[in-house]
């Protein structure tokens, strides 16, 4: 594809990125076939191959509309089209310049604004955790659309107090501590089985994610580099990852090499984070296996693994929860259309909430089809979205595997893998 950068982006970081991606691009249509938004609503401009063109369109100098940027709004950020393009077109960093220069040439409406910024200031502020009781106690009283959106409470269980000559990090995340305080804690459970100690040091906090999709890339830049400094002692001291639990904030992290590639401070570090962040499902497999009794297939439960967009396109990981479940004993139940976004996508569901909606129902028919005993997944927002109409239990695959493992004796030290197994990439 052909541009001419207008003179507002021309000879910068960002208009030389977007450059060379769109050239990449050759209009080839695979990328529509597999977009969610445009299966909805059958609009070519709800589609990447559409979004590409109005992106492409801005960046040459066409004064963008709100139109332009409802359209660019919709958009998922699941990465499908990513996986499907035959040409290699990154489209998520294309979605995320545009959108970004959209905000700057297009005021939203004051409702919007202050929509987006509540959001915002909640997910990521002291007062979330007062605000999500608060809710949760009003819940029966709220509309049923609005129940939904409020997860019940969930016991936070024991984090393990031992100590251990191998440690990683863990980020603690923002909404997941109090929406799903659980999910940390079987994670640390498990670890201290395998003689892992997780370490969530208190300056950490979100990956950036909420500011980036509410209209706020400085804020998450800012957030990046507080994390940065909060992990880099650890890693110093001999930490050998910073391991994720949320495929949405390892999607993240995963960039922060790249958002911050031009600081001349934090480049070097950013890089080095990235390069040792890691998927839960990149480090426990291994792990684990030595510790796997002979479980005869199905005899731990019927279970439907719904890989999250961030994990199984984002960061490319597939199949291997779904490998690891089988050998805990797991029926893994196979569904359709496995690889279309559930309508989570951290935000999206409060920022969109009928396709949200919409896509929830499709994504929930498709995992009950097979009749399961649990639908498990591996990122907090969609475990949240999918529980808010879910008839049977949705949780997080580490919960799943503690509860299953959790009367399995620890390792004595003999036993224990030693030296640094995680290396960077």
């Amino acid at each position: 594809m052909q541009i001419t950068l207008a003179d507002f982006i021309r000879n910068t970081t960002q208009g030389a990125e977007a450059e060379a991606i769109l050239r990449r691009c050759v209009h080839c249509g695979f990328c529509t076939a597999t977009c969610p938004t445009y299966q909805l609503l059958g609009d070519e401009l709800d589609g990447p191959r559409g979004r590409i063109y109005l992106i492409k369109q801005m960046l040459e100098g066409a004064q963008p509309t709100r139109s332009t940027q409802l359209h660019l709004d919709r958009c998922l950020t699941c990465l499908n089209c990513e996986t499907s393009c035959p040409s290699g077109v990154q489209y998520g960093r294309l979605v995320d310049i545009g959108r970004e220069v959209a905000a700057t040439l297009v005021r939203r409406t004051p409702g919007t604004r202050l929509w987006r910024a509540f959001v915002r200031e909640l997910c990521d502020g002291p007062w979330f955790t007062p605000a999500l009781s608060i809710a949760r106690t009003l819940r029966p009283l709220l509309p049923k659309p609005w129940q939904q959106k409020i997860p019940l409470r969930r016991a936070a269980g024991a984090w393990p107090t031992r100590r251990h000559d191998r440690r990683m990090l863990l980020l603690a995340g923002c909404v997941q501590p109090s929406m799903a305080p659980n999910i940390n804690s079987a994670t640390a459970r498990v670890f201290d089985t395998l003689g892992i100690e997780l370490v969530v040091p208190p300056d950490s906090g979100c990956c950036g994610g909420l500011r980036r999709h509410t209209d706020d890339p400085a804020g998450a830049l800012a957030q990046a580099r507080r994390n940065v400094d909060a992990w880099w002692p650890h890693l110093e001291a001999g930490a050998e990852a910073i391991l994720m639990n949320a495929s949405g904030c390892g999607a993240i992290v995963r960039e922060y090499g790249h958002l911050l590639r031009n600081d001349p401070v934090y480049a070097t570090k950013a890089a080095r984070v990235s390069a040792l962040t890691r998927d839960l499902a990149e480090v426990l497999p291994a792990l684990l296996a030595p510790r796997l009794p002979l479980a005869a297939a199905g005899s731990a439960g019927r279970v439907a693994f719904h890989p999250p967009c961030s994990l199984q396109h984002a960061q490319r990981i597939r199949g291997v929860v779904e490998a690891l479940l089988s050998a805990c004993g797991a029926e893994v139940v196979p569904f359709k259309d496995a690889h279309l976004c559930c309508g989570s996508a951290g935000t999206y569901s409060l920022l969109q909430p009928e396709l949200a909606g919409q896509l929830r129902d499709l994504k929930l028919a498709a995992l009950l089809e097979p009749r399961p005993d649990t639908i498990l997944s591996a990122n907090v927002g969609c475990i949240t979205h999918l529980s808010g109409k879910s008839p049977i239990r949705v949780q997080h695959w580490i919960e799943w595997v503690d509860a299953h493992f959790a009367t399995i004796p620890a390792l004595g030290s003999a036993d224990l893998p030693t030296g640094r197994m995680i290396e960077p990439r």
